[in-house]
């Protein structure tokens, strides 16, 4: 299973009778017809239609099918079809490294297979705690002597380390407290990108100089001893490297992507993350007051729970989304800098839960993208013997 959105997909919909492919970024019509023709001011509000009526999945497949016809329909979509932030709609696949809606939770679930050691994270299509989805991303987990790495994909079922959508990946420390996420593609300028000899470009002379690859840190998290028992949620410390304090204020912006790099091979993802073999590197970028790591940074923390005189326990509003207690559900907010709170400080940035034996509701909102908030939680899976 993959985004209905590539390079190499051809794409059809019922009322386009033109249909093409690009390879190698050529453009090639097989069928002519009367769409071949069309001004440029009727072709784009015909597209302008369909942006605005198919607005939820799975309808919204045939805004992706648009943009797959071929290179005018696809930069026509591509500037009507705007951002999560603004829309609130997840539609391309860098859609997922792009900043959610910044009034409304974007609402999503995690499906774990523990046989497997695999996620799949999919965008909610109703309101109930489980449908089946659209696909977004997925990670699978891999175990080593020093540390865990969760590696991240667009492609449901291709998600090892030499795949062509690794889009990212997770690492944790020994003892699973403190974990950095790292992306394929330069987040911001001026990102960190860490250099090692195992974490070398496979393939990089095919890689487009616009769009230089790497790992490149993007946030930091860690956990911490939870004075509130087992009972409690898990303290946690995240500082997002690529996203300023300042974006949670009015006015404030966040980093966006806006597409992915393409290579000459016309593979869109060629980056490979290797392992590192060097445990001496890993606790290096990994130790030390994670504070002070990079200053000026987005700054998130746990919302404080409020004690519950019924059921006796620590309790978390999470309006419905969560109905299993667990010490993995969580609820994210900013937190102030100087210690000075203002209302944006009070905003849940991100809530994760427990739903299932195996499901987990997933919500988010501006600043964080899909692939940041997917980073966080999969942090959570870690079993943390030292926090609790």
């Amino acid at each position: 299973m993959k985004w209905g959105y590539g390079s190499k997909s051809r794409c059809r919909q019922s009322s386009v009778v033109a249909v093409a492919e690009e390879t190698e970024g050529i453009d090639q019509v097989f069928v002519e017809s009367c769409w071949t023709n069309l001004p440029l001011e009727l072709l784009r509000e015909v597209l302008m239609r369909i942006e605005d009526t198919e607005s939820k999945w799975p309808l919204r497949k045939n805004v992706v099918a648009c943009a797959g016809v071929c290179r005018s329909w696809r930069d026509i979509m591509k500037e009507l079809v705007k951002t999560p932030e603004v829309s609130g709609k997840l539609t391309f696949p860098i859609s997922v490294k792009q900043p959610g809606p910044r009034d409304t939770l974007l609402q999503c679930f995690i499906k774990r297979n523990q046989t497997t050691q695999t996620y799949h994270l999919y965008l909610s299509l109703t309101q109930a705690l489980a449908d089946d989805g659209k696909f977004l991303l997925a990670a699978r987990k891999y175990r080593r002597p020093t540390c865990t790495d969760y590696v991240m994909s667009l492609d449901a079922d291709e998600m090892s380390k030499g795949g062509g959508t690794c889009i990212g990946k997770l690492r944790s420390n020994f003892l699973g407290t403190k974990f950095t996420a790292y992306d394929c593609i330069l987040p911001y300028a001026g990102a960190k990108l860490v250099k090692s000899r195992s974490t070398r470009l496979v393939g990089s002379k095919q890689m487009n100089p616009r769009g230089p690859s790497g790992n490149y840190e993007v946030a930091h998290i860690s956990y911490e001893l939870n004075v509130l028992g087992a009972r409690g949620p898990r303290r946690m410390h995240c500082v997002m490297d690529a996203i300023p304090a300042s974006a949670i204020k009015p006015g404030g912006t966040a980093p966006t992507q806006v597409e992915f790099p393409m290579g000459n091979s016309g593979s869109s993802l060629p980056m490979r993350f290797l392992q590192s073999k060097s445990s001496l590197r890993l606790e290096k970028s990994l130790s030390g007051p994670i504070e002070t790591q990079r200053e000026g940074s987005l700054v998130l923390k746990n919302k404080a729970p409020r004690w519950h005189e019924q059921l006796q326990c620590w309790c978390l509003n999470f309006h419905g989304r969560v109905t299993v207690a667990s010490v993995k559900n969580f609820q994210l907010v900013a937190s102030p800098e100087n210690g000075v709170a203002g209302p944006e400080h009070e905003k849940v940035i991100l809530q994760f839960g427990k739903v299932g034996k195996d499901m987990f509701t997933m919500d988010y909102r501006y600043p964080l993208s899909a692939f940041q908030a997917f980073a966080i939680c999969l942090s959570s899976f870690d079993t943390k013997i030292a926090c609790e």
